[in-house]
């Protein structure tokens, strides 16, 4: 597997793609990547010399991704926790953020279902005559 910037990227996609799993790269920035090493999009990431690697890996110095990037969003998301705006409060609560209705979705941020109601003891059973 070919190496950028401390992640391993899979080998039988192209590297337009494959460069997609380094945390901060979507699918325009890869492409960009990809025009600004001049290095061709369609190529699979096997297929790359490395100079081409090495390239690539110049050229994703400058943008902000993986452990940088995951730090900034961490702080930012602190910042709003700690100055207690509606955002940093829907964070502090595990509740979805941007306007989601949560009456009957957001299971993913709430969690699974808590069953609130009647918790009834077993009934004895009498003999039908």
């Amino acid at each position: 597997m070919a190496r950028l910037i401390g992640v391993e990227v899979p080998d039988q996609k192209k590297i337009g793609i494959a460069l997609r799993y380094i945390y901060g790269i979507g699918p325009s920035t890869a492409i960009e990547v990809c025009e600004k090493a001049s290095v061709d999009p369609n190529v699979r990431a096997k297929d790359l010399k490395d100079e081409q690697l090495a390239h690539l890996a110049t050229v994703l110095q400058g943008y902000r991704t993986e452990g940088d990037l995951r730090r900034e969003v961490q702080t930012n998301i602190k910042r709003l926790m700690t100055i207690n705006c509606y955002r940093g409060i829907r964070h502090k609560k595990g509740l979805p953020v941007r306007g989601q209705r949560t009456s009957t979705n957001a299971r993913t941020r709430k969690g699974p279902r808590k069953t609130v109601g009647v918790v009834r003891s077993k009934e004895t059973k009498t003999p039908r005559v």
